[in-house]
């Protein structure tokens, strides 16, 4: 009977094989390396053709600058180089082809076979930490927008009172997060409390009456304070990521780190003055009408401005702007930098969102007088009050354009008025990217050179080696022959570990590299198990089929066990971890699935393939 335990039918051995195979062909694109390369995209609505390529290949022919070959995809073309030399003079020159139109920029493309890349398999993506570049951590003033939000509802409940005809006497802030009502009679008190129940209940409302005084105060509750913050952040790391995307920056990591803040890692990016200038503004545009009725110069110096109206300055002289806004800068879905007629810059805007229709309508209406374009920017500065870091903020309002309606506007018109060439495209990108729902503050800055990446690369390849090789040596010697098929497991777990990560499109990170070595060690503790039990079972005088089947079954639970809480740290790492953590949680949690994999189903083939179905009287198990 002993002969029949320790068999695997051939279609696990098939599986086994199959997985394997599949394993090496993903893992196989990270063996290639890269190409230095030059990315080229449209900016906005410009499109990528062959007259666009065509104009790029000559210019690179005319200053003989040869490339090994050129991509065409997902409307972008990708000239790959042998040398970094050539692909830095390579991106000036196809940028002073192509022009302002075209955003061109410096990338490394994998250069993985065409064969490979048919069956999907792509190399894993390198993190800042091993390619090269920086690292921004911006702090979003979710503060400001929490107030904007509250301001809106007292607004908004203000109005909605009246419209119910339930009669207030007052309604105001307390603290943050706080309305307070007031009431005349206790009537109006208690219609106000079933109105404002029903229909704003973000709120926790409470009534208090006290000596005459008949108030209603409502606290915005945790889980709609929760909300409104994360929308927040969401939306202010789209918009960066739409700015990252401007830039040209290939694989940028743009991810939520603690309650308020946002970290954006720019992989090969050296120069930082233009990533920095272009993540860190808040800005945006609004148009409003110029009040040509009244004079400005009189305002300004007696300092009695007429109502609905407000004092601006423009080119040294003062001018009033009115305060309705015809049309936000969020209304704008292309912006286009370039220059005029007259030679100057200009943007060339065109509409889609909401308020396009009252902006046709109002310049429709007031053709021949002056309309106002308002820059407005919200500037942050860093401080130490009291020993603790605080920041402060200042809005920024200039006029940038004044310019008399000729004929009503629809939805493609320009913005002159700009300073130079450099203000219109920042002005352009930011329109395409969208404004940031909140201030943004840098307050952590780190860089780091391509040469300390790939140091990164060769020390943390090192250490995968060393730590593997003194674990293949160890089992190898304590464990003779079965130490070897646990040696053979362990290099298959790591060629799965590749493939999934690869498959996965994960970033690997310096500290990803440390999860690997850390599996390493942990892997092979399964087989520490499994031998260890089948030598004891041996000791107690059980046959050796016997031994093995005991040996394998009865680990499992145990090494199961201390698998399944790891597991359970390395997702509470992910989860609540910043992207450092997250790295090494990604590689630790492949591991350990794989190598349950390897180290269960894949030796114990190898071992019912040797030993397993005959009667044997001696195994290989070392000391």
């Amino acid at each position: 009977m002993a002969t029949l335990i320790n068999r695997y039918p051939l279609w696990k051995y098939f599986l086994i094989i199959i997985v394997m195979v599949a394993a090496f062909i993903y893992a196989a694109p990270n063996l290639y390396g890269e190409y230095p390369a030059v990315q080229v995209r449209g900016v906005g609505s410009v499109m990528i053709d062959n007259i666009t390529l065509e104009s790029a290949k000559n210019a690179l022919k005319e200053v003989g600058i040869t490339y090994h070959d050129v991509l065409f995809e997902d409307q972008s073309l990708l000239f790959r180089f042998t040398s970094t030399d050539a692909q830095l003079k390579a991106k000036e020159v196809i940028q002073k082809q192509l022009g302002e139109n075209y955003l061109v920029a410096l990338n490394l493309a994998p250069a993985t076979p065409d064969w490979l890349k048919s069956l999907g398999a792509a190399p894993m993506k390198l993190g800042l930490d091993l390619r090269g570049g920086v690292h921004f951590l911006l702090q979003v003033d979710v503060d400001s927008v929490m107030q904007q939000r509250i301001d809106g509802d007292m607004r908004g409940i203000s109005q909605a009172l009246r419209d119910a005809r339930i009669r207030y006497s007052g309604v105001s802030r307390r603290g943050n997060n706080q309305l307070l009502v007031q009431f005349r009679s206790q009537d109006a008190l208690d219609d106000a409390y079933q109105f404002v129940m029903g229909h704003y209940n973000e709120f926790t409302w409470e009534r208090s009456t006290t000596a005459g005084t008949y108030t209603l105060q409502g606290v915005l509750s945790p889980a709609a304070l929760f909300k409104a913050r994360q929308e927040t952040l969401e939306q202010a790391m789209n918009t960066l990521r739409n700015r990252v995307n401007e830039l040209g920056v290939s694989e940028a990591i743009v991810q939520q780190q603690g309650e308020s803040r946002v970290a954006v890692d720019l992989p090969g990016v050296q120069d930082t003055a233009e990533a920095k200038n272009i993540l860190g503004k808040t800005a945006t545009l609004e148009f409003r009408m110029a009040d040509a009725e009244h004079n400005a110069e009189s305002a300004a110096q007696s300092g009695v401005i007429p109502p609905d109206t407000r004092l601006y300055n423009y080119q040294g002289r003062p001018v009033l702007l009115k305060n309705q806004v015809i049309l936000r800068g969020s209304s704008i879905v292309t912006a286009t930098s370039g220059f005029g007629e007259d030679g100057r810059p200009n943007v060339q805007v065109r509409l889609g969102g909401a308020g396009d229709s009252l902006f046709t309508k109002t310049t429709a209406e007031n053709i021949g007088k002056p309309m106002a374009v308002l820059y407005i920017e919200v500037k942050s500065t860093p401080k130490r009050v009291d020993g603790k870091e605080t920041i402060s903020y200042q809005t920024e309002k200039r006029v940038i354009s004044i310019a008399t309606i000729q004929s009503a506007l629809g939805n493609n018109f320009q913005i002159t008025g700009l300073t130079g060439p450099n203000e219109s495209r920042t002005l352009a990108l930011l329109l395409r990217a969208g404004a940031l729902p909140a201030p943004v503050t840098i307050i952590e800055e780190r860089q780091v050179g391509p040469s300390l990446g790939q140091q990164n690369i060769r020390m943390g390849i090192l250490s995968v080696e060393v730590g593997m090789g003194l674990v293949v040596i160890f089992m190898a010697l304590y464990y003779s022959l079965l130490g070897l098929i646990a040696d053979l497991a362990l290099v298959m777990n790591l060629v799965l570990i590749v493939a999934v990560l690869s498959l996965l499109g994960a970033t690997l990170t310096l500290p990803g590299i440390a999860g690997i070595v850390l599996t390493v060690g942990m892997a092979v503790d399964a087989n520490v198990l499994i031998f260890e039990r089948i030598r004891e079972e041996i000791r107690r005088g059980m046959g050796i089929q016997a031994s093995i089947h005991a040996g394998y079954e009865r680990a499992f639970v145990t090494i199961l066990d201390a698998n399944i809480t790891t597991l359970i740290v390395m997702l509470i790492l992910f989860s609540l971890g910043s992207g450092v953590v997250k790295g090494l949680a990604i590689t630790v949690t492949v591991g350990l699935i794989t190598s349950m994999f390897t180290a269960i189903t894949g030796t114990r083939a190898l071992v019912n393939l040797i030993y397993g179905g005959r009667a044997i009287k001696r195994i290989s198990i070392g000391i």
